[in-house]
């Protein structure tokens, strides 16, 4: 057992069906039909693997897409078929998720044999406008469909979706509260990697926040200021325009409107008193770039505004950030400083992730964008860890209890070791 929760060793799997709940969801591209990125299936292999070998009967469980992301909600068949691929072993799929046909075909596993089920996203109560509305309790999703018809053919429930585990749903925190349960090789790694940024991180601990998720990084500055898990943060990307706008910088209408659009304007009260809160503490840019004709042009903040959409640091930026980065020993990254899909806008994530992952600090990166960045300039590897968890990873460093995380030790004191 570790922190509170379970682990692949506290149970002996030869014989048993193990429910083992997976994150899996992946960008789709509709007109090849294929997964465009199979990142999230790679980092599940090993508890997949060790689950087989273990001569557990394995049956799969993942969502793909959403109400909250519908281009992506698609059948989990490709990822059964990529699966297979990587672990160089057959994956059964079957197309239903808990009727008769899929519950046969679990009474009917063999010993190492692995099923995948269909997308649990096809039930209802495991769509996230179910999870909102209704906001039932964890013994009350354990009496949903999806974990009735399930739960009594298994033994074990291993959730191996930390992504995921900022969600209060069926598949997530109903099943422990029915099956003796574990998290999986990824979820462990996952908390013992966040832990140390929480607890024990070495210090100078420098937070670089961007990206265009800005209510992630506003959940986070003030708490890991307030307790001194972090000594400087800086800033890029729009969350660094809302801070530049709390200092009373004029951007120009283009930028703002993006803000505007986004419904982000509230943060700016927020960023000025953070600021105000911790001076010196929160670095802001000094420059900026736009593109015009497909070209990078900088503009020192005292210039401003400007009539055209700002989208990287500039480069004054760039080298004072560098510097910060290599006096630092502990590096929590989410969030591109800029868009970097475009060329003209790359250079302050691709000079910043660069010199992060040259540094011998302990770095942590996390989002599904700044993964995105890393895997562009081809650093994957280069990083201490790379968190699967974007909205799950902040709030964890915020503080919250996570769903999954309740759900996993209720269960570990429930069932303890499976008894």
């Amino acid at each position: 057992m570790r922190f509170g929760i379970n682990t692949l060793d506290d149970f002996e799997f030869r014989g048993k069906t193990v429910l083992c709940r997976l994150d899996l969801n992946s960008p789709f591209d509709q007109t090849k039909k294929r997964l465009r990125d199979i990142t999230r299936i790679k980092n599940c292999l090993p508890t997949i693997r060790e689950l087989r070998d273990k001569s557990a009967k394995l049956v799969l469980l993942t969502h793909q897409g959403g109400d909250l992301e519908y281009q992506n909600f698609v059948s989990t068949k490709y990822h059964a078929e990529v699966i297979s691929e990587l672990l160089g072993y057959p994956v059964k799929f079957i197309d239903d998720v808990c009727g008769p046909a899929a519950r046969k075909a679990i009474k009917n596993l063999k010993e190492g044999e692995i099923l995948l089920l269909e997308n649990v996203r096809y039930m209802a109560e495991e769509m996230t406008f179910f999870e909102t509305k209704m906001r039932l309790s964890p013994a009350e999703q354990a009496n949903t469909i999806v974990v009735k018809k399930l739960a009594p053919l298994g033994d074990v429930y291993v959730c191996e979706a930390f992504s995921a585990a900022h969600r209060s749903q069926p598949t997530l925190v109903g099943f422990p509260e029915l099956l003796p349960s574990a998290m999986g090789r990824l979820f462990e790694k996952e908390l013992e990697a966040l832990t140390k940024i929480v607890e024990n991180p070495e210090h100078p601990c420098i937070f670089l926040l961007g990206g265009a998720k800005v209510d992630d990084a506003f959940l986070i500055i003030d708490k890991v200021l307030q307790e001194g898990v972090a000594d400087l943060v800086l800033t890029g990307g729009l969350v660094g325009n809302i801070m530049l706008l709390a200092k009373g910088v004029v951007l120009g209408e283009p930028s703002t409107n993006v803000i505007k659009k986004l419904n982000f304007e509230y943060l700016i009260d927020i960023a000025k008193q953070i600021q105000n809160k911790y001076t010196g503490k929160i670095m802001t840019p000094e420059d900026l770039a736009y593109a015009k004709n497909g070209e990078r042009v900088e503009i020192s903040t005292d210039s401003l505004p400007v009539e055209r959409q700002l989208v990287d640091i500039g480069q004054n930026t760039i080298q004072i950030y560098q510097k910060e980065i290599c006096k630092a020993k502990t590096i929590f990254i989410n969030g591109p400083v800029g868009m970097y899909e475009m060329d003209s806008a790359e250079l302050g994530t691709k000079t910043l992730w660069e010199k992060i992952a040259s540094t011998s600090a302990f770095t942590l990166i996390g989002g599904g964008d700044s993964i995105a960045a890393a895997s562009k300039y081809g650093l994957n590897g280069k990083f201490s860890f790379v968190s699967t968890g974007g909205g799950a990873m902040i709030r964890f460093v915020a503080g919250e209890e996570l769903p999954v995380i309740k759900a996993l030790k209720k269960s570990s004191l429930n069932f303890w070791h499976g008894n």
